[in-house]
């Protein structure tokens, strides 16, 4: 997996390439809270339009971010959801706690 990072004023757009499983779960994890951590963000979207395969270990991943930031009275949403990930945020019921945009303007306007 790989991670593209993008800051736009207060809001710093993670937008993921690959694989989001058990192999990447924990690389994915440490690279995210350290830029969260490094310059203290409190907004984040993170970008699924390159994800091409997500398992129970993303959703993870997703929370934790989610209340990392909501720790920090900040807000995480998602974006580009494609229809692979989209079935595995419906069936963990991921879109009753975290708001979903079409794409990264949307996103960047309501967070």
């Amino acid at each position: 997996m790989y991670l593209k990072f993008d800051k736009r004023d207060d809001k710093l757009i993670v937008s993921l390439i690959g694989e989001l499983d058990h192999h990447s779960a924990e690389e994915v994890r440490v690279k995210i809270d350290d830029r969260i951590d490094r310059d203290n963000i409190k907004k984040v979207i993170l970008n699924f339009s390159g994800v091409t395969f997500m398992d129970s270990s993303g959703i993870g991943v997703v929370i934790g971010r989610y209340k990392k930031i909501q720790n920090r009275s900040g807000k995480l949403c998602v974006s580009d959801i494609n229809r692979t990930v989209n079935k595995v945020f419906e069936i963990s019921g991921m879109y009753k706690i975290i708001d979903v945009y079409r794409n990264i303007d949307e996103a960047i306007v309501n967070i």
